[in-house]
């Protein structure tokens, strides 16, 4: 098959090995898939997990926010999913005796930035005609936002700060947009972002290179009279943000660092005791938040299309892939990887 594909440090749109589905797998053709910075951060940032394996000497195609179709079961499928229909699924590859692998992170599950890949037939859903590729395929960056607000139990009444306006600073505005709460305020650096966020419910707009985001959320919560803890949601992950946060925050603030941290410096855990900070790190999304996502994706109650800023083909996926490195481009880019593109 004709992917791009990630060996020794570099990115190259080939020629491949067709994936063979396994016992309870089925072999997709990828329809639209996301470029995530979590792709950027894997190849910059090779983990040691076994779920996550980065091996110059193989073969890698990364992709792991996807919509496909259905073009053949591997030994021991139910048949629940036909061949023809459209399905997706979070991004883990189950196989017996061996620990979950994240599809698009691994050699051995490729993912969508290619014209095959495998998805594990137990993860998968159905997508029902006339909902959007598109839509699907960003379901696994707006289910980040909802596992955030969510471990945050914010509702209405409580004032939040998002930083970073993002793929996942606008899933979590669209996250807290959904719980009726607000005012939502959000800073970026970045005009065009910030419109972005204005569309997925952001109230409060504010361009950190001209104005103070925690002054401006301060004077917001006066206006509002609001008697309660500050709620921040990171969304960058850049180096000394989280000490900036830490130095800037207000007394007894709980923090939610959503970006992805893989050079952030360190945090004075002193200053941090003294302001009596709560602060949570990773961990999802949930099986409850992606499929709730999917769900409402496909109810009509979300629709994360918004944030597409550009549609591309394989062949220019590295480029594009570049421009995440360098935090430029639109929130969301989608690829269209059709065979033979």
């Amino acid at each position: 098959m004709r992917a791009v594909v990630l060996r020794d440090n570099a990115l190259e749109v080939r020629e491949t090995p067709d994936p063979v589905p396994g016992p309870g797998e089925l072999l997709i053709k990828p329809l639209a898939a996301a470029i995530c910075a979590s792709d950027v951060h894997y190849m910059d940032h090779p983990g040691s997990a076994s779920r996550f394996v980065w091996d110059a000497s193989r073969d890698t195609v990364m992709g792991h926010e996807f919509v496909g179709e259905v073009v053949a079961h591997g030994p021991n499928c139910t048949g629940a999913f036909p061949i023809g229909s459209r399905v997706t699924s979070m991004p883990i590859l189950i196989r017996a005796g061996v620990e979950p692998l994240v599809i698009g992170h691994h050699p051995d599950a490729p993912g969508a930035f290619g014209e095959l890949m495998l998805v594990s037939e137990v993860m998968s859903r159905l997508v029902p005609d006339g909902v959007s590729n598109d839509a699907v395929a960003l379901v696994d960056a707006f289910a980040v936002g909802e596992f955030y607000v969510r471990c945050s139990g914010i509702g209405p009444g409580e004032l939040p700060l998002v930083i970073g306006a993002g793929a996942i600073g606008l899933s979590t505005v669209a996250a807290l947009a959904t719980r009726g709460v607000g005012p939502i305020v959000v800073a970026d650096y970045n005009d065009d972002r910030l419109q972005y966020a204005k569309t997925f419910g952001a109230d409060v707009l504010v361009n950190a290179r001209t104005a103070d985001p925690y002054r401006v959320w301060l004077e917001t919560f006066r206006a509002q009279s609001f008697q309660t803890t500050q709620v921040i949601f990171e969304c960058v992950g850049v180096n000394g943000l989280l000490q900036t946060v830490v130095d800037e925050c207000e007394f007894m603030a709980r923090v939610y660092a959503a970006g992805g941290w893989y050079d952030a410096g360190t945090i004075d855990c002193t200053a941090a005791t003294h302001k009596g900070l709560t602060m949570q790190f990773g961990g999802g999304p949930l099986p409850q938040d992606w499929y709730g996502t999917l769900d409402a994706v496909v109810d009509g109650r979300l629709d994360p299309t918004p944030s597409i800023g550009l549609t591309i083909g394989l062949d220019d996926v590295p480029a594009a892939l570049d421009s995440v490195r360098r935090s430029q481009g639109p929130p969301r880019i989608v690829v269209h990887p059709g065979r033979g593109a």
